[in-house]
């Protein structure tokens, strides 16, 4: 299947590792022109020449004030225009609610919330007809994920602010859609595995619960990324899509 991603531009922040990453080669494997942004610059440039060309690194910080023109502007810059963004986000450290401190808070804000906004009203002033705004949240947008009281918080905020911008957006033909991801086999996920003592028996416990008895892979989610970016999914906005193997039971 085509999906009309050849010499389209995107962005994708965080995308030095993990789910950005994913997401990023899936866009330029079919041909499409990606920014990719992470807050090391060694790291990003290395994970821009890793994927190819067609992609170019830039070191930013999401909860930079001016990280979205900086974005943009290079998008428009190396690769001569602007079709979407997907805002990808790290995960604020784990913690329970009773144990999280104000500073822990605010920083997740600028950074996981605030600068998320951010990034999307700045895509939607300079994005056109057949433009999309893509947010990776998380599974706990529908159901708290124990031990991350932090994300459990903010993600929901961010899927709200989504279908508010998808609502105000499509009449301008910009679609907005969030990735709801939950066990996909990352560093970030392996690491939560192993708070609980033996990630293994984490990981079997997990998998157990899982329609498809097991985490997704990084590809899996990228490639979905990419679908739901592509031309071939222009109807679809204001959707929360959970990429989760059928973890969720509920509609």
């Amino acid at each position: 299947m085509d999906l009309g991603l050849k010499d389209r531009v995107y962005v994708v922040t965080g995308a030095s590792r993990g789910l950005g990453r994913a997401a990023a080669e899936a866009l330029a494997e079919d041909g499409a022109k990606v920014v990719i942004s992470g807050r090391d610059e060694q790291n990003v440039g290395r994970t821009a020449a890793a994927i190819g060309p067609g992609v170019y690194g830039l070191a930013a910080d999401n909860a930079d004030p001016d990280v979205a023109e900086r974005l943009i502007g290079a998008a428009r810059q190396e690769f001569g225009g602007f079709d979407g963004i997907l805002i990808s986000v790290g995960g604020p450290p784990p913690g329970l609610a009773q144990d999280s401190t104000d500073e822990q808070w605010r920083a997740a804000f600028e950074s996981v919330f605030l600068g998320a906004v951010r990034l999307a009203r700045a895509a939607a002033a300079e994005l056109g007809e057949g433009g999309v705004i893509g947010f990776v949240l998380s599974g706990s947008v529908h159901e708290p994920i124990p031990g991350l009281t932090i994300s459990n918080g903010l993600r929901p905020g961010l899927a709200g602010f989504a279908k508010s911008l998808a609502y105000e957006l499509g009449p301008r033909g910009i679609r907005v859609l969030g990735l709801l991801p939950a066990r996909i086999d990352t560093d970030r996920v392996r690491e939560l595995d192993s708070l609980s003592g033996d990630p293994e028996v984490a990981r079997a416990a997990h998998e157990a619960r899982i329609p498809l008895r097991r985490y997704g892979t990084p590809a899996e989610f990228g490639r979905t990324a990419a679908f739901l970016l592509s031309p071939a999914a222009s109807y679809l906005t204001g959707v929360m899509l959970p990429v989760d193997g059928g973890a969720r039971h509920g509609f």
